[in-house]
């Protein structure tokens, strides 16, 4: 059964039961739509945190009940609550975001830039650690790739990602010193503050290093938010070195 259907059954039933509307076959089904959708684990990563916690419709009456007093209170929270979830299912497994830069990405020459991307997407919900490590390296391979075809060679000894980037963003004309216009400072300022919080995020939250007790843990909100920057800054690096070979 397609994820679509899940995710459908299931908020209807808890829109059913919210509502007074609740039967039999609902009793039957939740168990069934709820595990189903919590086993696919990208989907489950977008589930409310309630759904998590609720195992039973009683449980979810004495949750909705005294939250809100309308039945359109109720009905509006739960699809407001569902909302990332369907657009997901509805796109059949990707949102659209991921669908835009995959495309986009899938126009230009980079096998490692591709390679980075697909690996960060899988891991985004599984793998959160491991997602904020692929979106540096998406990064990473992103500055190498044109780099290399702009013939510029000696960024092989330099693994330090804010400088590569400094460099392929001087080469594209990038930088904030490039400019005079207030907007377009505030903009490519925006560019490099990503590049450098995502090169800190990786160190305190990925999995390239290790971790004493107290250590930070990524979750997949993290990896999520990573992934996004990432693939629409490589995007813009990659469409703007294509502007310029046109």
């Amino acid at each position: 059964m397609p994820l679509i259907d899940d995710v459908d059954g299931l908020q209807s039933i808890y829109v059913n039961r919210a509502t007074g509307n609740g039967n039999d076959d609902d009793e039957r089904d939740y168990p069934l739509y709820r595990q189903s959708v919590l086993n696919d684990p990208a989907a489950a990563a977008l589930v409310p945190a309630w759904v998590k916690r609720i195992r039973n419709l009683d449980q979810f009456w004495g949750f909705i009940q005294p939250k809100f007093p309308s039945y359109a209170e109720r009905r509006k929270f739960i699809w407001e609550e569902f909302s990332k979830l369907v657009e997901y299912a509805e796109s059949g497994g990707s949102l659209p975001a991921d669908s835009v830069v995959s495309e986009a990405l899938s126009r230009f020459d980079a096998e490692h830039v591709r390679i980075a991307w697909s690996k960060a997407l899988e891991r985004r919900a599984v793998d959160p650690e491991g997602a904020i490590t692929m979106a540096r390296t998406l990064l990473e391979s992103t500055c190498k790739h044109i780099l290399d075809e702009a013939g510029e060679s000696d960024h092989e000894t330099t693994p330090d990602l804010n400088r590569l980037y400094k460099q392929t963003a001087t080469l594209l004309n990038l930088t904030k010193a490039q400019h005079e216009e207030v907007v377009f400072k505030q903009i490519l300022g925006g560019c490099t503050a990503v590049v450098e919080g995502l090169g800190s995020l990786r160190n305190k939250l990925s999995d390239a290093h290790g971790k004493g007790k107290a250590g930070a843990k990524a979750a997949p909100r993290h990896a999520e938010l990573a992934v996004n920057l990432a693939g629409s800054t490589a995007l813009f690096l990659l469409a703007t070195w294509e502007a310029r070979n046109t």
